[in-house]
C-alpha cells in the first residue's frame, strides 16, 4: 500500500481531472454571452409590455413599438413616409454631436484647472467655492431665457447650456479627487526628494485621475441630458430640435425616436470615455 502511494506524484493528488479542467474551456463562450443575454432581458420585457399596452388602439397617444421602429427606419434611411423627417437622422445627429462634444470640451477646459486649484489651494477654495455652490443647484432650464438674451437665438446658446450642464460634475469630482489624495503619498514623495510644485505633477494629478475620469463620464452624460434644453434656443437642426418640433405636431413616434437615438449616442459616448479611462488607468483599482 505504501509503495503504491509513493508511486503517485504530489501533482496528481492536487491537480483536477482532465474532464474538470476541460469543462471551463467548454463553457467559456457561454459565460461570455451571459452578460449580453442578461442585458437584453429587461428591454425585451419593456417592449412586450409596451406592445401589449398600445397594440390595436387607434386613438392612443403612445404609438406601438412597431410604428416607432418604422419611423426610426424612415428617419434614418427614408422610403416609408417621405415627409420632412425622412432621411434626416444624420443631419440632426451630427448637429447634436457637435454641440454636445463642443460644450463638453469647453466645460472640461474650464472645470479641470479650476477644480485642481480649488482642491489644492485653500485661498482659491475660500474665494470661489461658496459662489459655485450657490450657482450649482440652479437648473439648466432656468438659464434658458438668460442664455437667449445674452447669446441670442441659435447654436451659441445651445453650446452655453450644454457646457453648463457638463461643468459642475467635472468640477465637483475634480475637487473631490484632489482633496482625497492620501497624505502618506506626500510624505513618501518628500522622502524621495519630490517637494513643492513637483508634488502636484507627480502625486496630486496621478492620484486624482480616477475621480477626474468619473467626473468626465458624468459631465458627458449630463451634456446629453441637457441637449434637448440646449436645442430649444431656436436651432433648426438637432435631436432636441426635432423632439420639440415633433411634440408640437403631435408626432409622438418621432419624439420617441429622438429619445432612443439620444440614449444610444450617450451610451456609446460613455463607453468611449470608459475605455479611454481603463486604458490610461490600468494601475488604478478604483476606476471601473
Amino acid at each position: 500500500m505504501s509503495a503504491s502511494l509513493d508511486a503517485i506524484s504530489p501533482g496528481a493528488l492536487t491537480s483536477p481531472p482532465v474532464a474538470e479542467r476541460a469543462q471551463p474551456r467548454r463553457f467559456a463562450p457561454l459565460r461570455r454571452l451571459r452578460d449580453p443575454a442578461l442585458a437584453i432581458i429587461f428591454p425585451t420585457l419593456v417592449l412586450v409590455f409596451w406592445h401589449l399596452a398600445t397594440y390595436g388602439r387607434k386613438y392612443s397617444l403612445i404609438p406601438p413599438p412597431t410604428e416607432v421602429a418604422r419611423a426610426l427606419y424612415d428617419l434614418a434611411f427614408g422610403g416609408i413616409y417621405d415627409d420632412a423627417y425622412s432621411r434626416t437622422l444624420h443631419v440632426h445627429l451630427l448637429a447634436s454631436l457637435s454641440r454636445v462634444y463642443g460644450g463638453f470640451v469647453i466645460a472640461a477646459i474650464l472645470a479641470l484647472p479650476l477644480g485642481l486649484m480649488i482642491g489644492r489651494l485653500s485661498i482659491m477654495r475660500r474665494l470661489l467655492d461658496p459662489t459655485l455652490q450657490v450657482l450649482r443647484p440652479i437648473p439648466v432650464t432656468a438659464w434658458l431665457p438668460l442664455s437667449m438674451i445674452i447669446f441670442g437665438l441659435g447654436p451659441r446658446s445651445a453650446f452655453f447650456l450644454v457646457c453648463l450642464g457638463a461643468f459642475y460634475p467635472i468640477l465637483i469630482n475634480t475637487i473631490f479627487g484632489v482633496r482625497s489624495v492620501d497624505l502618506r503619498l506626500f510624505e513618501a514623495a518628500s522622502m524621495l526628494g519630490c517637494r513643492s510644485t513637483a508634488q502636484f505633477h507627480r502625486v496630486v494629478l496621478p492620484a486624482s485621475l480616477p475621480a477626474i475620469f468619473t467626473g468626465l463620464r458624468l459631465g458627458l452624460g449630463f451634456a446629453w441630458v441637457v441637449i434637448v434644453v440646449g436645442e430649444m434656443t431656436g436651432v433648426p437642426t438637432g435631436l432636441g430640435a426635432i423632439i420639440i418640433e415633433a411634440r408640437q405636431l403631435s408626432r409622438t413616434e418621432i419624439v420617441i425616436c429622438g429619445m432612443i437615438v439620444i440614449g444610444i449616442a450617450g451610451f456609446i459616448s460613455d463607453r468611449i470615455v470608459l475605455l479611454l479611462g481603463k486604458r490610461l488607468l490600468q494601475w488604478s483599482p478604483n476606476f471601473a
